[in-house]
Order: C-alpha cells, then sequence, then structure tokens
C-alpha cells in the first residue's frame, strides 16, 4: 500500500522545477509524497528516502529505514547527496570552443550534436575507426552505460573504449574470472555480522565505506578484526589486529600465511578436493615462504604472523575482504587471488559469514564490469566468441556484422594511443580524467594532443571540460531513471526526483539524441526509454551467472528493495529469507518484514561449491613477488601511500566540493601524513608546508604530524588534484589497473 501510495504523486517527467527554485531543506508548506533511490556515491548502494513537495520536486531527504543494505542509515554523502544539483558551475547549455578566441561558448542543442557528428565521422574517413576512443564511469546508470557501449562501438564506428573502473575494479574483475570463471564477487552484507573473524586487505573500511563498517560495529559475534595496511588507518585503529606491513609487500605476507595455515593442517581437505584444482602445485610452492622469510620480506613479527594464523585457523566463519589497497597494485592481481587462495584452502566460501571478497569502488562500477561493453561483451560475454555475438544481436537488435570481433585498448594504452597521434579524438562521459589518471601533468599535456576531445558532464568547471572542444550538459544522479548494481550484487533503482537545470539532459537522452542525429534511430530502435534498455539486459543475462530475468522491471526493484543477482526465471520464492541458514542471533534482518518479497533479501554464490568454470572447480592461481618498480633510494628516501582522506570527500571532489557542510568535514588544503621522528629531523613543523617530490613532478601540502605513518612512509589523500603529479605510470600486467599507492619520493621543509 506504502509503495502505490508513493506512486501516486506527479512523474518524473512532470517536474517543471529547477533546483535553484528553492532551497533544499526547506520545507514545503504541503509535502506531497516520498519515494525511495540507491545513492549515487560509492559502491555500498544505500537507499535514500527522498521528500518531494507538491510539485514532485526533492527538498530533503532521509536514510531508507527498511532497506537491506544501509538499515536506516547514511554517511556524510548521503545525507548530502541533493545538494551538489544546486551548485551554481552546473553545466547548462552545451559549450563549444571558439577558434577564433580560443574560448568554451555556449550553443544549441542541434549545433553541438551536428558537430559531434561531423566532426568525429570526419577522423574517422580520414584515420579509421582505430582513431576514436571514449573514455566511461562508474557513475552512470548500467541502462546508460550500455548504450554508450553500444552506440559507441556498434553505431559510431569507435574502436576503442573503456571506463574508470579500470581505475578502481580492473584487477577484482580479472582475479574473480581467473579463479572462478566469471566475475562473482559471492557475498552479501549480511556476512560482515556473521563472521567470527574478519580479515580486512588494503581497505580502511569506515572511511571509504562507512556503512559497511557499521555492518561490522552489528556483529554480535564479538569477532576477530584483522587490517593489514602499512598505515595505522581509521579501521586499523579500532582492530584487534593491525598488521603494519612494509608497502605492497601484501603478496608475499599472503603466501607466508597460507605456508603457516597448511603447516598447521588448518585447511579444508574435503572442499579443497571436491570442488578446486592446482592446490598440490600451489602447496609446493608454499614451501619456499617459511616464517622467516615472511617476517623479513613484510616487516612483521614472527609473533604476530603466528597470532594472524592463528586467528583464521580457529575461526569457524572467516571472511577476506580487499579493496583499493590490493587492486592499485604493481602485482595487484596476483595479490587479490592470494587472498581468494586463502578462502578456497581453508573453505571459507559460500556459507555466511565467510567469502574472498572484493568491494568495489563506484556506486555502478559493478553495472559497468558487467555492461559498458568496453573490455567485454554485454553481459559478461567474449568479443571474440561469434555465439555470444548473435545472442547480442538478437536480443539488442542492433546488426552481428556491426559487433566489434576483438577487444579493443585499455585506458592506459588508449592514453598511450593519444600520445603516440594514434587516437584522435576522444569522448569522456562523467569522469574527470585530468584530475584522476596517473601522471597528471603528462595526462593534461596528452590530452591537448587531440584534434578532438568531447566532454559528457554535470559540470563545466572540471580540469577535464576545461581542456575539452565541446562540453555536452549532462543531468545527474537524482535527475534521470535507471540503476545501479552495487558491490553485493544488488540491482537498484536510481530516479528522477529534481530537475536537471537549463537544457542539461539525462545521459541516455544525449545518447538517444547522438543516434539518431547519426542516423542510427533504426539500429537502436529498442532503446527507447532506460527501463527498455533495463528489460533488454535481464533478458541478455538470462543463463548467464549474472541472470536477473526474473526481474519484471522497475516495479520489482521497488516492491523488492532491490534485488541481488542471480535472480533467475522460476526462482521466485514468496517465502520469508529462504537463503538464509545462519543460526547466530539476532539475524541481521529481524527488525524488518520481508515475508511478501519474492526473492530473499540475502544471496551469496557458491554454497553448492560449484564455480562458473568449464568443470566447476575453481583455480588456485600464483606468482612469485616481484619488488615494486620504483623504491626508495638515497634522492627520493620516502614511500608515498595514498588512499581515501574522510568519509567526506570523493574522488576529484567534483560533487563533494559542492556542499557547504562536507567542505567543514575534511580539511580544505591538500596535505601529507608525516612520522615525528622523520619531522623533527627534517625541521617540519605542525601545520607548516613541505614540498613533496618524486621523479615526475612535485607538490606543496600542509604538514600533518602523526604516528599513522611508519617512519620513512608518508601519506596523501587522493582527492586533491595535485597528487597525480607525483604517482607512478605503471600498471598490473594482468588488469592494467594502475599503481596509485605506492612510489619513492622527498621531503623537505618548505617556506612556499
Amino acid at each position: 500500500m506504502s509503495f502505490l501510495r508513493e506512486q501516486s504523486g506527479p512523474k518524473t517527467a512532470e517536474l517543471v522545477r529547477s533546483p535553484g527554485d528553492f532551497g533544499l531543506g526547506q520545507v514545503p508548506t504541503a509535502p506531497a509524497a516520498t519515494t525511495d533511490l540507491v545513492c549515487g556515491y560509492c559502491s555500498t548502494g544505500c537507499s535514500l528516502k527522498v521528500h518531494l513537495d507538491a510539485d514532485g520536486q526533492a527538498y530533503n531527504l532521509t536514510p531508507t529505514p527498511d532497506y537491506p543494505v544501509n538499515l536506516g542509515m547514511a554517511c556524510p554523502k548521503g545525507w548530502e547527496a541533493l545538494n551538489p544539483l544546486c551548485a551554481n558551475d552546473r553545466a547548462t547549455s552545451p559549450l563549444v570552443r571558439d577558434q577564433t578566441t580560443g574560448e568554451l561558448v555556449p550553443t544549441s542543442w542541434d549545433e553541438a550534436l551536428t558537430t559531434f557528428r561531423d566532426r568525429t565521422q570526419s577522423i574517422r574517413a580520414e584515420h579509421g575507426s582505430d582513431a576514436l576512443a571514449f573514455l566511461s564511469t562508474g557513475q552512470i546508470c548500467t541502462e546508460e552505460m550500455a548504450f554508450l557501449g553500444m552506440l559507441a562501438k556498434s553505431g559510431l564506428g569507435f574502436a576503442h573504449g573503456d571506463g574508470n573502473t579500470r581505475q578502481c575494479m580492473a584487477t577484482s574483475v580479472v582475479a574473480y574470472k581467473q579463479s572462478f570463471g566469471f566475475d562473482a564477487p559471492p557475498y552479501t552484507y549480511a556476512d560482515f555480522e556473521e563472521s567470527d573473524c574478519i580479515v580486512l586487505i588494503g581497505s580502511n573500511l569506515c572511511i571509504a565505506h562507512p556503512i559497511m563498517w557499521q555492518r561490522v560495529l552489528r556483529n554480535s559475534h564479538q569477532p576477530e578484526i584483522i587490517v593489514i595496511d602499512p598505515r595505522r588507518t581509521e579501521t586499523a585503529a579500532a582492530a584487534t589486529q593491525h598488521l603494519a606491513i612494509l608497502p605492497k609487500s601484501d603478496l608475499a605476507l599472503l603466501y607466508g600465511l597460507a605456508r603457516l595455515l597448511l603447516d598447521r593442517g588448518a585447511i579444508d581437505l574435503e572442499f579443497i578436493k571436491a570442488h578446486t584444482e592446482h592446490f598440490d602445485e600451489f602447496s609446493a610452492f608454499l614451501d619456499d615462504y617459511s616464517i622467516d622469510k615472511t617476517t623479513a620480506e613484510t616487516g612483521i613479527p614472527e609473533k604476530e604472523l603466528e597470532r594472524l594464523a592463528d586467528s583464521i585457523a580457529s575461526g569457524k566463519r572467516v571472511s577476506f575482504w580487499w579493496t583499493m589497497g590490493v587492486n592499485q597494485g604493481h602485482q595487484a592481481t596476483r595479490t587479490a587471488q592470494a587472498i581468494i587462495n586463502l578462502a578456497l584452502m581453508t573453505g571459507n566460501i559460500g556459507r555466511p559469514g565467510t567469502g574472498a571478497n572484493s568491494i568495489t569502488g563506484q556506486c555502478n562500477a559493478m553495472g559497468s564490469r558487467l555492461f559498458s561493453n568496453t573490455s567485454g561483451l554485454l553481459g559478461g560475454r567474449d568479443f571474440a566468441n561469434a555465439e555470444h555475438r548473435g545472442e547480442v544481436a538478437r536480443v539488442t537488435g542492433v546488426p552481428e556484422d556491426s559487433i566489434p570481433t576483438e577487444n579493443c585498448l585499455a585506458y592506459d594504452q588508449i592514453i598511450q594511443g593519444i600520445d603516440e597521434g594514434r587516437i584522435k579524438a576522444l569522448w569522456i562521459i562523467a569522469t574527470n580524467t585530468a584530475h584522476s589518471w596517473t601522471g597528471g601533468r603528462r595526462l593534461q599535456r596528452v590530452l591537448d594532443k587531440l584534434d578532438l576531445l568531447v566532454v559528457q558532464d554535470m559540470y563545466g568547471t572540471t580540469s577535464t571540460a576545461a581542456q575539452a572542444d565541446l562540453v555536452l550538459p549532462a543531468a545527474g544522479w537524482g535527475e534521470k531513471d535507471g540503476t545501479f548494481i552495487n558491490s553485493e550484487r544488488r540491482i537498484g533503482l536510481v530516479k528522477k526526483v529534481s530537475r536537471a537545470p537549463g537544457q542539461a539532459l539525462a545521459d541516455f537522452h544525449i545518447f538517444r539524441a547522438i543516434a539518431d542525429t547519426c542516423g542510427l534511430g533504426d539500429m537502436f530502435r529498442k532503446w527507447q526509454s532506460p527501463e527498455d534498455v533495463f528489460r533488454l539486459l535481464a533478458e541478455l543475462s538470462e543463463h548467464r551467472p549474472c541472470d536477473f530475468s526474473g526481474i519484471d522491471g522497475y516495479l520489482d526493484l521497488e516492491r523488492e528493495r532491490g534485488i541481488q543477482w542471480p535472480a533467475p526465471k522460476g526462482e521466485r520464492t514468496n517465502s520469508k529469507m529462504t537463503n538464509t541458514k545462519s543460526t547466530s542471533q539476532p539475524k541481521p534482518f529481524d527488525h524488518l518484514s520481508f515475508r511478501d518479497l519474492a526473492f530473499s533479501p540475502q544471496r551469496r554464490l557458491f554454497a553448492d561449491g560449484k564455480f562458473f568454470t568449464p568443470n566447476g572447480r575453481a583455480k588456485f592461481l600464483f606468482e612469485t613477488p616481484i619488488a615494486p618498480p620504483e623504491l626508495a633510494d638515497a634522492n627520493f628516501p620516502f614511500l608515498l601511500l595514498t588512499g581515501r582522506g574522510s568519509s567526506a570527500q570523493w574522488h576529484t571532489g567534483t560533487r563533494t566540493e559542492k556542499s557547504e557542510v562536507l567542505k567543514k568535514l575534511h580539511p580544505s588544503r591538500i596535505y601529507c601524513e608525516i612520522h615525528p621522528d622523520d619531522a623533527e629531523r627534517l625541521g617540519i613543523q605542525p601545520g607548516g608546508t613541505l614540498s613533496v617530490a618524486s621523479r615526475r613532478g612535485e607538490l606543496f601540502a600542509q604538514a600533518k604530524i602523526t604516528s599513522t605513518v611508519k617512519a620513512g612512509e608518508v601519506f596523501i589523500p587522493m582527492h586533491f588534484g595535485e597528487l597525480n603529479q607525483l604517482t607512478l605510470p605503471v600498471v598490473d600486467p594482468h588488469s592494467r589497473q594502475p599503481s596509485y599507492k605506492h612510489c619513492a619520493v622527498r621531503i623537505a621543509a618548505s617556506k612556499s
């Protein structure tokens, strides 16, 4: 009944007021309704209850109390999610660079679309499809990124396309594909509350994913919480064990830990024999990883290693979690697989409170991984597979002969292609590449080499938009309809609760307009609305590991409070929590009512021990650790660590910097954490200015003297634009994800 009442309010297409018409937070005299939508920041996928006035316009929000992700909680970014929509630097009309003055000047949509068509197709005619590339994002809706990927590659002839999820999740994608046969994070957030031992590797959970940390704090089992991180992060400070490893020694640590577990007999031989392969080879490989060697290579005392092994060996439900501290490394894929190996060898997978669990970064990185049509064909398919291409063509209506037959260049290779003059045009959607890509100043110089740079964004003031030849103004979260897929594979609804300012359009409608302008309307005749595309994707998912063909449409997602894949046809249960076999008390959802749901609110993978490989077995994969590509030396004696600064900051600050509340919750000036001993030796005062220089650039930052970092190491948050002048442009060979987390720098006191 409440759902019907909420839906009886004004249709989103009838919203006629802009966010600037009244101050958000000002309660109208006659509020009309509320509606729930998934937050557009991180991958947690919280639901926010947006309050609408009589005209159907958002004026405030609160966390949704009965959503199985956040259970009525929200982080600072979620509470402030509406305010970035009202920013005074929103892109409100298309902009084109005037060839005489060099300035970006307003133009009409007709002119902008014609310019896009004529210039991209002129470049294609002269230089071929290899000269065209796009960079997508994990920030837009699944339906939009699928439309973009098919339109660009099959319609417009862009040979290359990748996404900014390459920067955060490519490692986990490749690790899961190689080990499990498909990109399949196996867990549900309830596992945070079911574990008796939680191992966090390279994850500052309480800052990067605050609601997940709250789920940890709800755990009634008094779990052992183990943090493996070079820095004493906020999460490490709250843990029961913190292993402050030498930077990028995690692979050696994980192999040494596996050896200790093997020596203790703390492995599940029955599970290994029935459900895995290559364990004998892995066991032999571990012969070289004695505790003495592990201590020497990681800096972790033997006593701490023994305690770590004992905690995992004695745990009945052990869960292993990782995020960017693992993914952003020079040997990242094998590090992620070393974590997977630990879960497999101890049988900690497929049961409540267990798993080898990658935590995603962006709100829709999981949607991007499955449906962006960049590194893989829609639904986790392979471009090189003729059967897969035929399936996509049949469902989508796009001619099979227009679908690429091979994979394209990855993000770093696209940048290299521009630098070498092979790629002439680049279309960037909802990402601030000039800030976020490693080697910042070089990247800005590279972008200047393009014949055409098109930027499609909410804001015309990003450092990337400043370099553009054409800016297309886009609607943001809360101004359009679609879906996101979160870290636990839950598909959730995004809704239009506010009208985009000026002439800004939803990304979906921009793609639709480009298709029509370029004469591709018939090719994409099935792609008329976001929900049309959702149903295409649901059909494409059928019989795939990510099957959600049992979801009829957006009404199902609304009623079910989001649905985790797999949710195939024929699995509607109409029963209460049928996928939960835990005996723990209290159960995570005891205070909620799910009696009428067709799907269980929590669905984990591999409960039957069957994986997505051809023989159904998970693979043990491993490789000898190699030294980081850049070590500290006499000229650059410090190691620079990077990561999130606070729960009030998000990525490049494009949205969070629009909120006065969020700006008060973090330092406004770039800062560098340095150990007291190093500060004293270098004459650096608290709050003083210091210079930080790598082999690629230099920045000046405020000194924060703290023992959260070890002597010889420093830390700078990722959100400040200057940081990537320093970072190392090295990628993992398997995932091609950049190694942001480690490079050599020198530090000096400065009067600047």
